[in-house]
C-alpha cells in the first residue's frame, strides 16, 4: 500500500510538473528530437520479405507468409515450434475464433472424415462467409470504440437507437468492407454523404463516449469539453494505437506528443455538433413536443433560479429539476448522427492542465506532429470538411501506424496476443513488437489487398503457427525463453469471454435464437440491480420472450448496469477503449456458474434435448461431450458420468446435474 501511495503522488507531482512547464506557449509546428522521429512505430513501414527456408522441413512447415517470419524468430531463439493440433482441437479453435459459437457435433465430424488436401481452407472459407463472422468480429471492434447503449455518469440515460451503430459494425464486417473507408465512414460519415443513412448512422462513432447530462445542461463550457475530448482521445487509441490523451494537460510524458498537438487534434472536431435524425411520424413527434416542452420550460426556469440561489437553496432546486428529469419520455427514435456548424465550431485552446477555465493559446486543426514534415501548417477549425481530413490522413497508406494497429488487432484475437502486446499503445510505455518484420509485412499486405480482413484472416488461419497445439514437448525450455508466448512456439490456450460462454450454453441447449440485428434485448434481472440505478423505468424487460435466447452481442450493452454473469467473466464497462479483454479467475465465476439462474435455466433445456434426442444414458453422455468440448468423452469422463446417472435410472434431476456439470468444464470453457 505504501508503495501505491508514493507511485500516485509521483505521478501527480510529474503531471503538475510537466502542466506548469508545458502550457506557457504553444509548442512551434514540427520541432522535435532526432530520437522522438526515430522511434520504431513513427517510422515508416519495413519491405520486409518471408525469410527463405534452408532445410526441407522448413519448407514444409511454411504454409503461408506468416509461418516464414514465426519460424525464423523461433530459430533464432534456439526454438521451434509445437506438433500440430488433432482435427477436432482445430475445428473448435477457429470456429470459436470466427464465429464465437461451438462447432456442431456434425461440423466436426465432417472435417475429421475428410481427406482432401483443401480441407482446412473449405473450413476457414465457410466460416468466414458466414453472418456469425461479423456477429463476433464486429463484437471485437465494438469494444475498441466502447459502445454502450446508455450515457454513463449518474444519470446513464438509455440510448434506445443506439443499436443501429452495432448493426452497421456488423454488416460492415460481414461485407468486409475495406478498412480504409470503415475508419472514414465512422469519422466522416455525414460529411461524405449526408443522405446516405448508412454514412449517417456511422458517423455515430463520435457520439459513443459516456456523456454527463446534469438536468439537461449540455451547452456550458465544462460538457462541451467533455465532449470534444471524449471525440479526441478514441482518435488516439482506435486508430492510431497511441495514448495522445495524456497530452491533454500537459506534453506526453514519454512519446513525443505535445499538448498542441491534442488540441490541434481536437481542432478536427470543433465544428461537431450532435444531430438525431428523428426517424418517428409527425403524430408522434407531436405527441412527444406536448409532454416534453412543458417539462423543459419548467427545467431551464428552474436552471435560471440556480444560478442565483443559495447554497441551501440549491439542494431544493436540484431535487426539482431531479424529479422533472424523471418525468421525462424516452428520446424519439432516431439515428445518432454528427453535423459540422461552423458558425457555432468550438473555440480550441491549449488548457493549464487541461482545465477548460485556464485557456492559454488558441489552436487550428492539425494531425500529429510527429507523423508530419516539419513545419507543417494548422488549418483554421472552420475548415470544409474537417474530420474527412482527418480521416483521409489516419488512412493515408503512408501512416506507418493504421495499418500496423489494425492487422496487430487481428493477430491479437487469434492468438491471444498481439506481435505488440499493447493493442492501443505503440508508444515507448507499451510493448516492443516481438516480431517487427512479421508486423510490417502483414500490414503491406494489408494495405495492397485493398485494406480488406478476409484475406488477412485467410493467411494466419491457414498457417502452420495457428495450427499448433497448446502443449509443446520443450515447454520449460521455451517458457525460460519467452513465457509470454511471444514467439508463437505453440497455440495459447483461451478461456471463452463472457458473451462466448453465454451463447455456447444457449446453442447447447438447443435455445439459441439466431435472430439479426435489430433493437437490443432487455432481460428480466434482478429488481435490487434495477432500484440502484437513478433512472430504474430505463429498464423494462422485452416482452416477447424468444429474445431472451438471442446472442449476447444482442442483449443491452448498458454502462451503470453489466448483467451479473457478464460481469464475472470480465466484461468491460465501455467507458474507454478496451483493446484486449482480461482472464481474472476467482470463486464467483464458478459460483455462477454452479449456482446461476441462468446456467441452472440452460442446463435443464440441455438435459431436456439429451433426453429426446439419444435413447440411452451412453449415447447421451457422448452427445453431451460433443456439444460442450466438441469431442467425445474420455474413458473416465464416461465411467463417472454413466455411474453418476446409474445411481437413480431415469432421474431428470441426474440428467439435469450432469448438464450443469458439462457446463463447467475446462474442456468446455477453454480453447485449445
Amino acid at each position: 500500500m505504501k508503495q501505491l501511495i508514493l507511485v500516485l503522488v509521483m505521478a501527480a507531482s510529474w503531471c503538475t510538473a510537466a502542466g506548469a512547464a508545458g502550457n506557457e506557449k504553444v509548442a512551434p509546428l514540427g520541432t522535435y528530437k532526432p530520437g522522438e522521429r526515430a522511434y520504431w512505430a513513427f517510422q515508416p513501414r519495413k519491405n520486409a520479405a518471408p525469410p527463405v527456408m534452408a532445410t526441407a522441413a522448413d519448407k514444409a512447415w511454411v504454409k503461408t507468409p506468416v509461418d516464414a517470419f514465426v519460424l525464423a524468430g523461433l530459430k533464432k531463439n534456439g526454438l521451434r515450434p509445437a506438433p500440430m493440433a488433432d482435427r477436432a482441437t482445430l475445428i473448435r479453435r477457429v470456429t470459436y475464433d470466427l464465429h464465437g459459437l461451438p462447432p456442431t457435433p456434425e461440423e466436426v465430424d465432417a472435417f475429421v472424415k475428410d481427406t482432401s488436401p483443401d480441407a482446412w481452407e473449405k473450413v476457414v472459407d465457410r466460416l468466414l462467409g458466414s453472418p456469425r463472422y461479423g456477429e463476433q468480429w464486429g463484437r471485437h471492434w465494438l469494444d475498441v470504440v466502447r459502445f454502450a447503449e446508455s450515457d454513463g455518469y449518474e444519470y446513464d440515460t438509455h440510448r434506445p437507437d443506439a443499436y443501429r451503430f452495432r448493426d452497421y459494425v456488423v454488416a460492415s464486417f460481414n461485407e468486409d468492407k475495406p478498412y480504409n473507408q470503415f475508419v472514414k465512414e465512422q469519422l466522416a460519415g455525414d460529411e461524405m454523404d449526408p443522405g446516405n443513412e448508412t454514412y449517417m448512422v456511422a458517423s455515430g462513432f463520435n457520439r459513443l463516449g459516456p456523456l454527463r447530462k446534469n438536468a439537461g445542461n449540455q451547452n456550458v463550457a465544462s460538457s462541451r469539453n467533455e465532449v470534444l475530448t471524449e471525440m479526441t482521445n478514441v482518435v488516439g487509441a482506435a486508430f492510431l494505437g497511441v495514448t495522445v490523451g495524456c497530452a491533454r494537460c500537459h506534453d506526453h510524458k514519454f512519446d513525443p506528443f505535445r499538448q498542441s498537438d491534442y488540441y490541434r487534434l481536437q481542432g478536427f472536431f470543433a465544428q461537431t455538433q450532435a444531430n438525431d435524425l428523428i426517424r418517428a411520424s409527425a403524430a408522434e413527434q407531436a405527441a412527444w413536443k406536448a409532454q416534453v416542452e412543458p417539462l423543459t420550460a419548467e427545467m431551464k426556469q428552474l436552471q435560471a433560479e440556480m444560478r442565483k440561489a443559495t447554497e441551501e437553496e440549491k439542494g431544493k432546486i436540484q431535487a426539482k429539476l431531479d424529479a422533472i428529469d424523471e418525468k421525462m419520455p424516452l428520446p424519439m427514435t432516431a439515428i445518432y448522427a454528427v453535423k459540422n456548424v461552423p458558425a457555432e465550431a468550438t473555440p480550441v485552446h491549449t488548457l493549464f492542465k487541461g482545465d477548460y477555465l485556464q485557456p492559454v493559446e488558441a489552436v487550428g486543426a492539425r494531425p500529429l506532429g510527429i507523423l508530419l514534415p516539419e513545419g507543417t501548417p494548422e488549418e483554421p477549425i472552420t475548415t470544409d470538411h474537417p474530420r474527412t481530413k482527418l480521416a483521409e490522413w489516419i488512412v493515408d497508406e503512408g501512416n506507418p501506424l493504421t495499418s500496423r494497429v489494425m492487422v496487430n488487432r487481428v493477430w491479437q484475437f487469434h492468438f491471444g496476443r498481439g506481435i505488440v502486446s499493447t493493442g492501443n499503445d505503440f508508444g515507448r510505455m507499451g510493448g516492443k513488437p516481438a516480431n517487427p518484420e512479421l508486423l510490417d509485412y502483414l500490414a503491406n499486405e494489408f494495405v495492397r489487398g485493398g485494406w480488406r480482413m478476409k484475406p488477412l484472416h485467410r493467411m494466419i488461419l491457414l498457417s502452420s503457427a495457428y495450427g499448433q497445439a497448446s502443449e509443446s514437448p520443450m515447454e520449460k525450455v521455451a517458457m525460460e525463453k519467452d513465457a509470454e508466448n511471444a514467439l508463437v512456439w505453440r497455440f495459447t490456450r483461451r478461456r471463452l469471454e463472457a458473451e462466448e460462454i453465454r451463447d455456447s450454453m444457449l446453442a447447447m441447449a438447443g435455445r439459441l435464437n439466431g435472430k439479426v440485428g435489430g433493437p437490443s434485448v432487455m432481460v428480466p434481472i434482478d429488481p435490487d440491480l434495477v432500484k440502484m440505478l437513478k433512472r430504474p423505468q430505463y429498464w423494462v424487460a422485452t416482452k416477447d420472450k424468444s429474445e431472451y435466447d438471442r446472442r449476447t452481442l444482442y442483449m443491452i450493452y448498458k454502462r451503470n448496469l453489466i448483467l451479473p454473469f457478464m460481469g464475472v467473466f470480465d466484461a468491460p464497462d465501455e467507458q474507454l477503449s478496451c483493446p484486449r479483454r482480461e482472464e481474472s479467475t476467482h470463486a464467483p465465476q464458478a459460483l455462477e456458474l454452479l449456482n446461476g439462474q441462468l446456467s441452472n435455466g440452460l442446463a435443464r433445456f440441455f438435459a431436456d434435448r439429451l433426453r429426446e434426442t439419444k435413447a440411452t444414458d451412453a449415447e447421451r453422455v457422448e452427445l453431451a461431450w460433443k456439444l460442450a468440448t466438441g469431442r467425445a468423452p474420455t474413458a473416465q469422463e464416461k465411467r463417472l458420468a454413466l455411474g453418476y446417472l446409474a445411481e437413480k435410472p431415469g432421474d431428470a434431476l441426474r440428467l439435469k446435474e450432469l448438464a450443469l456439470d458439462v457446463m463447467n468444464l475446462n474442456s468446455f470453457l477453454y480453447v485449445n
